[in-house]
């Protein structure tokens, strides 16, 4: 892949990952699929240890929701320079912001739980591992790989 086609792959990877993720966290506000309750969505998901674990309030769901699905139109936009929104600093800037944040996401993650530095379900700590940190980071890369390649040349 070159040019314009990979930097489109990657952004659909990018946006395919981050809206998914927001639609989960929107089925979240109602059920705990794909999971039996929500003592055990939090158990795996959110992954604090002790008496006061538990699930977010679904105000912050929502917002997190709704961040992921933004992300995911960012780098749509983004991925076409030649067009106006993707030319827009503010969409730049979004794609900057949504590739930092997964990066450090991805990056804490392991040092968080493969460090033991919080108290974390067993169930948590391997998927947080394994699954939730290396995803932020993939994501990160192609977020990052389009907005570096869709940079405007001097």
């Amino acid at each position: 892949m070159t040019g314009t086609t990979d930097v489109r792959a990657a952004a659909g990877l990018a946006a395919t990952g981050l809206i998914g993720a927001g639609v989960l966290h929107g089925v979240w506000l109602r059920s705990p699929w794909p999971l039996e309750t929500p003592a055990e969505l939090a158990r795996v998901v959110v992954g604090p240890a002790g008496p006061d674990g538990g699930l977010p309030p679904k105000a912050a769901t929502a917002v997190v929701a709704g961040l992921l699905g933004a992300a995911g139109g960012l780098v749509l936009a983004g991925a076409r320079p030649e067009s106006r929104l993707g030319r827009a600093r503010l969409v730049r800037a979004g794609m900057w912001t949504v590739a930092g944040v997964l990066a450090a996401r991805g990056a804490a993650g392991p040092a968080v739980s493969g460090l033991r530095l919080r108290e974390e379900t067993p169930e948590f700590r391997r998927l947080n591992l394994r699954l939730y940190s290396p995803l932020c980071l993939g994501l990160a890369g192609l977020t990052g790989h389009v907005v570096l390649r869709t940079r405007r040349r001097a």
